[in-house]
C-alpha cells in the first residue's frame, strides 16, 4: 500500500482513460501525456496503459508500506527517496517505510509515477482514471491509501534502459489535421492559423487549453457535434480552445483542427505563457 502524506497541487490516478462510454456523455479522461506515463510503466515491465499517479506543477509526498519498484517520468521534478535524489526514467527499488517526495519542477508541468504492477484504485466504467462525478474523488487527498500489486516480480529487461525522447518538452510545434469545419475558413484565416505563434493562456486545465491570440471570425456556431481530446474549437470571439483529456463529448463551436496524439502529449507539458505553433499535415 501507499499512503499519501501530502497530496501536492493536483495529483490524481489516471490510466489511458474510458472508452465506449462517450455516447452517455462520459469523457475519455486518462493521462494528459501518454508518452511519459507509458514510459513510467514500460521501464518497469508494465503494460503502458496501467494506472499511474499524475502530478501537476508540484509533487506529492508518499510513504510506501511495502517493498516494490517505481519509476518517475515526465516533467523534471527532482524526485527524492528518504531525502536523497534519485534518477528519473529508471527503475527505483523501494523498501517498506520509504518516503518519496519531489522538488521543484524544472521542465514540463506534469510528472508520472509508475509502480510495479500498476496502482489498483477502484475501476469505474472500465478505467481507474479519476474524474469528478464519475469516481468518488477527482484528486488524491491527505491520508488516502492506494493499493498496489505486491505479488508482481520485477526483472531487469531491455525496457529498463529505454532511450528517452525529450520532444514533449523541447518542441513547440503542434502537428494537426484539418478539422471538419476547416474548409469553411477563408484563405487568410487558414494562413493565420498555420503561420502565427500562439501562447497558452492562464485558462489551461485537464479539460481544455485556451490560447491568447485571436483571429477575426464570422463563422456561425454548428449543430452540436462530436468532439475528442485534441479537437481545436474556434469560438465566436475568435479564441481558440484546444480540448484535452477531460473534455466534453460534444460541442457547438466550429472544429478547425484535430491534434495528433503526440501533439496532445506535447501540449500537456506546456504552461501559461508557453508558445506553440500549429503545423498542418496534409
Amino acid at each position: 500500500m501507499v499512503k499519501v502524506l501530502k497530496p501536492g497541487f493536483y495529483t490524481s490516478i489516471q490510466d489511458f482513460g474510458r472508452f465506449n462510454c462517450q455516447q452517455y456523455g462520459v469523457p475519455y479522461s486518462g493521462v494528459m501525456d501518454r508518452y511519459s506515463a507509458g514510459l513510467a510503466n514500460v521501464v518497469l515491465g508494465n503494460a503502458p496503459d496501467l494506472a499511474v499517479i499524475e502530478m501537476t506543477m508540484t509533487g506529492p509526498t508518499l510513504q510506501f508500506e511495502c517493498n516494490t519498484f517505481i519509476c518517475v517520468a515526465g516533467a523534471h521534478m527532482n524526485p527524492k527517496v528518504n531525502d536523497r535524489l534519485v534518477e528519473q526514467n529508471k527503475p527505483i527499488e523501494i523498501h517498506e517505510g520509504d518516503v518519496l517526495s519531489f522538488g521543484k519542477f524544472e521542465k514540463g508541468i506534469r510528472g508520472y509515477l509508475g509502480v510495479l504492477g500498476g496502482f489498483l484504485s477502484k475501476e469505474v466504467l472500465g478505467s481507474r482514471s479519476m474524474y469528478k462525478g464519475i469516481t468518488k474523488q477527482n484528486v488524491l487527498l491527505k491520508n488516502d491509501i492506494i493499493e498496489i500489486n505486491v505479488k508482481t516480480l520485477f526483472s531487469m529487461n531491455k525496457h529498463s534502459l529505454i532511450k528517452v525522447k525529450d520532444d514533449v518538452f523541447k518542441s513547440h510545434f503542434i502537428e494537426v489535421l484539418k478539422g471538419p469545419e476547416f474548409d469553411l475558413l477563408t484563405q487568410e484565416q487558414q494562413e493565420f492559423l498555420t503561420s502565427n505563434i500562439f501562447s497558452v493562456s492562464k485558462n489551461n486545465s485537464r479539460m481544455a487549453y485556451q490560447l491568447e491570440e485571436r483571429l477575426e471570425n464570422a463563422l456561425k456556431p454548428i449543430i452540436t457535434s462530436p468532439v475528442l481530446p485534441g479537437t481545436v474549437q474556434l469560438t465566436p470571439s475568435g479564441q481558440l480552445i484546444v480540448l484535452m483529456r477531460d473534455c466534453q463529448t460534444t460541442g457547438g463551436y466550429p472544429r478547425v483542427f484535430q491534434l495528433k496524439e503526440s501533439s496532445i502529449n506535447i501540449l500537456a507539458q506546456k504552461f501559461t505563457g508557453d508558445m506553440i505553433q500549429f503545423r498542418l499535415l496534409e
